[in-house]
């Protein structure tokens, strides 16, 4: 009668960009993460170096200098942290290469990053790697976050 139309919701699916063993956040030792503050995911214990983008879009920001983490945004403006492993960034790029820069255009299955398991594992620090949407995205309305094992890991409804 007014006109109003009614918001479309739509649904993102977000696959594991890490293969390996996937993890509640529960198990992750940081707190930041484990107690969900910087926002809702998983966590996978890498069987190979690699990340691979879980969608098509943009690379919002990528640590320059110890390429340990990056944000990867969606064409609908939705945003995923991946991190790999905890305290990595004490390596200072150690052991890991950036095959992307903040700002390029990415496609789903392409490799972002590369790191060295066994060099990681070495210097003493722990592999398993979150993978979230990160708190206050305005345009994001739910996260559910599917069960352990499925190649299916997250959805989010914007």
């Amino acid at each position: 009668m007014f006109g109003f139309k009614r918001k479309q919701e739509h649904t993102l699916e977000i696959f594991s960009p890490i293969q390996g063993t996937t993890r509640s956040l529960d198990e992750v030792e940081d707190e930041a993460f484990s107690s969900r503050a910087l926002g809702d995911g998983f966590a996978v214990e890498p069987s190979e170096g690699k990340v691979t983008a879980p969608f098509s879009g943009k690379i919002a920001h990528i640590m320059e200098k110890s390429k340990h983490a990056l944000i990867l945004e969606h064409d609908s403006g939705v945003q995923i942290l991946i991190h790999v492993g905890m305290n990595t960034v004490s390596l200072k790029g150690e052991g890991f290469t950036a095959h992307v820069q903040t700002g390029d255009r990415v496609v789903q299955g392409q490799v972002l990053l590369e790191f060295d398991i066994p060099l990681i594992k070495k210097a003493g620090y722990e592999l398993l790697s979150p993978v979230i949407v990160p708190n206050g995205q305005e345009i994001v309305k739910e996260v559910q976050v599917l069960g352990k094992g499925a190649d299916l890991m997250i959805e989010v409804k914007y």
